[in-house]
């Protein structure tokens, strides 16, 4: 069975360059591409001989849990079809014990695990230069075997919850999930101050990593050139154990996979529904999927979103003409930015024009309206922040200013929101009818547009103004202050939300006949 597999999977390879033209060339150029790259890699890898072993050992050791977590995460984030997917061969008869085995096998005449091969190769001869000895070529191995089998079973539990057919806006979430990990870990890296030697704070994160699942296998070869033989032993310990866990995981998931029928998919399931695809089945989730669409297809919500950042970076200049330090100038973008986030959803209840009876004629809860509109914007917002954050303070050049500006940050945009659940709620003002221009502004009577705008601006300010202090004082004179401005500016953010969230509900409900005489009047 195994040579079988093992043909087919070679067969398979080989066709990639079968078939029209323009498909063999695209194929030969990413085969080009990818060869490139792993030579890159190789060659960069082969100067680690010329640094310092603790250099070394800190590269290998993040580069190697990197590389882990990435072939952890690929299947659910690529959604390309897997060629050796068990359920492929259900129909065959096959035992499962065997057939493991032979995906497995087969599994390495991959690609990826290739590449990875390739330069698990040059980390081998790399650290036999050294004198690592017989550990030069265990770590390495244990490493690619993990790598392999964290990949498989990630294949394998996502085929058994059809997480294949997933949408694209599922696969987007996934990519902003990533962004909002690792660009701040990125940013905090790049900033380190590397001099002559390994910064403290990525050796003491390779000695954590070392006695983990996705970093042991890669320490082992630096370990035993130590002759730390205590962390040696757990190290070797914990990557032995999780290549073993990882393969009777794997054979269990491919013995339920063949002993189980795939459950045939709802219509929701299948694709073509965009984020009602991916949001739950209740009111909320539908008004979540809703806004979600709106927000991306209507370029009046575009146009108020890029306007944001723009209007930031403007009032850096005047600062910056005044004299003001840029370290300093640097730490005020992102505070406004949070609270015009913050500010945007107090009249979106106005850009629903006269589909808003959708919610009112169907008796939607106004919880599920408060929170399901604010979804888009919580979405836009957290890794709007989670990446400009640490770009800032590394602009700024104080890593201890990051908790003050978390809280500020946390303070003006959940507060922000909390009060605009309310004024979208209670007081909503015409606005540009749905395809004409954001620029287009209609003629108001009244002052419930003012009130509504200065009523989240200025509240939010003021609900705010406790941690804006804090984080004045962290910044000016006392860094002691940075945990009491996170811990103050997320307490108030968060119950300053739920308080807009609860008293926005019960608006929302006791004005529904007001919210649909306002619809058809303004539009």
């Amino acid at each position: 069975m195994v040579a079988h597999v093992l043909r087919l999977r070679a067969a398979l390879l080989l066709g990639a360059l079968r078939g029209d033209p323009s498909t063999r060339v695209r194929a030969i150029l990413a085969a080009l591409v990818g060869i490139a790259g792993v030579v890159l890699v190789c060659v960069g890898v082969s100067v680690l001989a010329t640094v310092s072993a603790d250099a070394a050992f800190v590269v290998t050791v993040l580069g190697g849990s990197a590389v882990a977590v990435g072939f952890a995460l690929a299947p659910p984030i690529s959604g390309s079809s897997d060629q050796l997917d068990p359920r492929r061969f259900t129909t065959f008869g096959l035992s499962a014990r065997p057939l493991a085995g032979a995906i497995l096998v087969a599994s390495v005449l991959s690609a990826p695990i290739l590449a990875l091969g390739a330069v698990a190769v040059a980390v081998g001869v790399m650290w036999a230069d050294r004198g690592a000895g017989f550990a030069a070529v265990a770590g390495p191995v244990l490493g690619v075997l993990t790598a392999l089998l964290l990949t498989r079973v990630a294949g394998g539990i996502g085929s058994l919850w059809s997480l294949p057919r997933r949408s694209r806006e599922l696969t987007g979430l996934f990519i902003l999930a990533l962004l909002v990990v690792f660009v701040p870990v990125g940013v905090f890296f790049a900033s380190l101050d590397w001099g002559d030697a390994v910064p403290p704070q990525l050796e003491a994160a390779s000695r954590i990593l070392a006695v983990t699942p996705v970093g042991a296998a890669w320490a082992i070869p630096a370990l035993a050139l130590s002759g730390d033989t205590a962390t040696l032993a757990i190290a070797v310990v914990v990557a032995i154990l999780t290549v073993g866990l990882l393969v009777l995981i794997w054979y269990a998931v491919v013995g339920r996979t063949l002993s189980t029928i795939e459950r045939p998919a709802a219509g929701r399931e299948r694709g073509g529904m965009g984020w009602f695809s991916v949001t739950p089945a209740t009111p909320g989730g539908a008004i979540a999927a809703r806004s979600l669409t709106y927000w991306l297809r209507d370029r009046r919500y575009g146009v108020n979103v890029l306007v944001v950042p723009v209007a930031a970076l403007l009032t850096t200049i005047p600062l910056l003409v005044a004299g003001v330090p840029p370290e300093y100038v640097a730490l005020v973008p992102v505070p406004i930015i949070a609270l015009f986030f913050g500010w945007l959803p107090h009249n979106d209840l106005a850009y629903d024009s006269t589909a808003v009876w959708m919610h009112i004629a169907s008796g939607v809860r106004g919880i599920s309206d408060r929170i399901g509109r604010l979804v888009p914007i919580l979405l836009i917002g957290i890794p709007t922040f989670a990446i400009a954050v640490p770009l800032v303070i590394a602009v700024n050049g104080r890593w201890a200013h990051l908790p003050a500006l978390v809280g500020v940050t946390a303070a003006l945009f959940l507060s922000g929101l909390g009060l605009s659940s309310i004024a979208s709620a209670a007081a909503p003002y015409a606005v540009s009818r749905p395809g004409d221009s954001p620029f287009q502004q209609p003629q108001r009577t009244g002052s419930a547009g003012i009130l509504s705008q200065a009523f989240v601006m200025l509240g939010a300010l003021i609900v705010s103004l406790p941690t804006l202090w804090w984080a004045w004082l962290s910044v000016s004179s006392d860094a002691g202050y940075a945990p009491i401005a996170l811990v103050g500016g997320v307490a108030t953010g968060l119950v300053v939300l739920g308080i807009g969230l609860a008293v926005g509900a019960a608006v929302f409900e006791r004005r529904s006949g007001a919210i649909m005489e306002f619809a058809e009047l303004a539009y």
